[in-house]
């Protein structure tokens, strides 16, 4: 977002094809002709303020496009629809271009708009007696002050008569978000939103950096920028930690620790710095070196006791197991004891005969079944949960991955450490080889967690976690309700809500099974 002090000349120039050379489309909410008033009224309360600097007719964003864009949609109502948008959220008058470079690398549209409304009727102030203003177009009590020594008004004063109108005002006030900080990270909202709207494929939609999140920003190095190698330098170190973020995120350590060593180990130092020493670039690197050690070290806290409480969990569940499979032994043995000495006793009692229904089929009066609900319906996050574990397996591999290649860097380092005499000055280059070698995997494999997210269409680590832990969350509240939906009105709820009717059918085809199953004994074995 830029300030315009000439809104005028800048709306020729982005509409202009003799000015542009790869001009798409022009669209204007109004005329050219509210633009010139805009243009003076602003000046007016300009002087009037007694502000120093330049006046600021109206502002201009300028909006970068998917380069995908120009193939898949007409040029003139996509800018209708960008710029129709703006007027509808904020209610003022815009202009806007659609452009391509030279080179048709940059897509953009550029977006002028007022920072005032058009009131529905001008108010106007009528002079009730004369009124004189000098050459700086300010009020003056008398005519003395606007005349020269000959007695005639000096030249760019002016009298306004008794009855004339010597204030006409078209305009409101200006609207002041647009001069608040946050405007801008509002209007990159509000565009990146309509923008996917626009984009079908999930991974090539656009996301906003947020500021006070997690990580850092890195810049862009412009052409022929004369502080590019001190931006690459900078980048660089942003870029570690953020991997070093992420690493942090998949070491299931928490949001709020990690946002608390960022504000306390880089926003608060680098806030003291500029205090202490002013504006100097090139102490940043030092402070966020020393804030990725130190959530470094947390995250060695976390997996150390990670660790121990999987062993500790593991040795529990095995000794709970090992428990279990003794008593089942023991309830097995007790079975087949049983089972024998019933078979002992049953040896010589006569055949059972058919248990005889006391209660007619008729007398039995079966009461009327409740409606069952339908079965829970599956969301689209419970749907989407196991895709979404399978990139969490792969994340954790490549965590076990650099937390090997940290341990085999802290061993090269306690061996190089360790060297004395003739040794020192054989291996020592060695060694520091080795460790740098190590040092670049480990950055590598770091920089591959970003990587792994980004090809299923996450922006970053972070986002992947709050779309896990959000499907984790809907899953388990499905099963939830699946299994009190079982158990009301499930094959256990069938059995639990059966007649008497197919209470009595059950009971028949169970002694008819045991009657079939059981020998044939005689009626004279008991007088043998």
């Amino acid at each position: 977002m830029s300030k315009l002090h000439n809104v005028r000349g800048r709306i020729t120039y982005i509409s202009s094809h003799a000015k542009q050379e790869n001009l798409y489309a022009v669209y204007e909410t109004t005329d050219r002709h509210y633009w010139t008033e805009l243009a003076r009224f602003n000046q007016q309360e300009f002087l009037k303020s007694g502000t120093e600097g330049k006046c600021i007719e109206a502002r201009e964003l300028i909006i970068a496009l998917p380069e995908s864009f120009p193939d898949l949609y007409d040029p003139d109502r996509l800018l209708q629809m960008f710029t129709n948008r703006f007027k509808e959220k904020y209610g003022v008058e815009c202009v806007s271009a659609l452009h391509h470079n030279k080179r048709k690398t940059n897509y953009h549209i550029h977006l002028i708009f007022s920072e005032r409304e058009l009131l529905p009727e001008p108010i106007e102030k009528v002079a009730t007696r004369n009124m004189f203003y000098n050459e700086q177009k300010k009020h003056v009590r008398t005519k003395k002050e606007i005349l020269d020594d000959s007695g005639n008004v000096r030249k760019g004063c002016k009298i306004i008569k008794k009855g004339e109108v010597y204030e006409r005002t078209l305009f409101t006030a200006k609207n002041k978000l647009f001069k608040q900080e946050h405007y801008l990270d509002e209007a990159k909202r509000f565009y990146t939103d309509l923008i996917n709207l626009l984009i079908e494929d999930d991974k090539n939609k656009l996301h906003v950096f947020d500021r006070n999140g997690l990580y850092l920003a890195t810049k862009k190095i412009g052409k022929n920028n004369p502080k590019a190698e001190q931006i690459k330098t900078d980048n660089e170190v942003r870029m570690l930690w953020n991997h070093e973020v992420d690493r942090a995120l998949v070491s299931q350590v928490p949001e709020d620790d990690i946002r608390q060593i960022k504000n306390e180990f880089i926003t608060d130092r680098i806030r003291n710095s500029i205090k202490a020493w002013g504006n100097c670039p090139e102490l940043l690197s030092n402070i966020i070196r020393g804030a990725a050690k130190r959530l470094a070290l947390l995250i060695h806290d976390v997996l150390k006791v990670a660790r121990e409480l999987k062993s500790k969990l593991f040795y529990e569940a095995l000794e709970k197991e090992y428990r279990s499979k003794a008593v089942i032994k023991a309830e097995d043995t007790a079975d087949v004891a049983t089972a024998l000495a019933k078979e002992v006793m049953t040896e010589h009692e006569p055949p059972v005969a058919t248990i005889a229904t006391t209660v007619s089929e008729a007398e039995v009066v079966e009461q009327p079944k409740p409606q069952i609900p339908p079965r829970p319906v599956m969301p689209p996050e419970v749907a989407a949960f196991s895709k979404l574990q399978k990139i969490k397996v792969t994340l954790d591999k490549q965590n076990h991955l650099i937390f090997e290649a940290e341990r085999e860097w802290n061993m090269l380092e306690i061996e190089l450490s360790d060297l004395k005499g003739l040794a020192r000055l054989t291996k020592k280059k060695e060694l520091e080889s080795r460790i740098a070698t190590k040092n670049e995997e480990i950055r590598t494999l770091k920089a591959g967690l970003s990587g792994i997210v980004r090809q299923h269409g996450f922006a970053t680590v972070q986002d992947f976690y709050t779309a896990f832990y959000t499907a984790q969350r809907a899953t388990d509240a499905y099963q939830k309700e699946c299994a009190k939906w079982d158990e009301t009105y499930g094959e256990k709820a069938a059995q639990k809500t059966e007649t008497m009717h197919e209470k009595i059918q059950r009971y028949k085809e169970k002694v008819d099974r045991q009657n079939a199953n059981r020998p044939y004994q005689s009626k004279d074995k008991g007088a043998r």
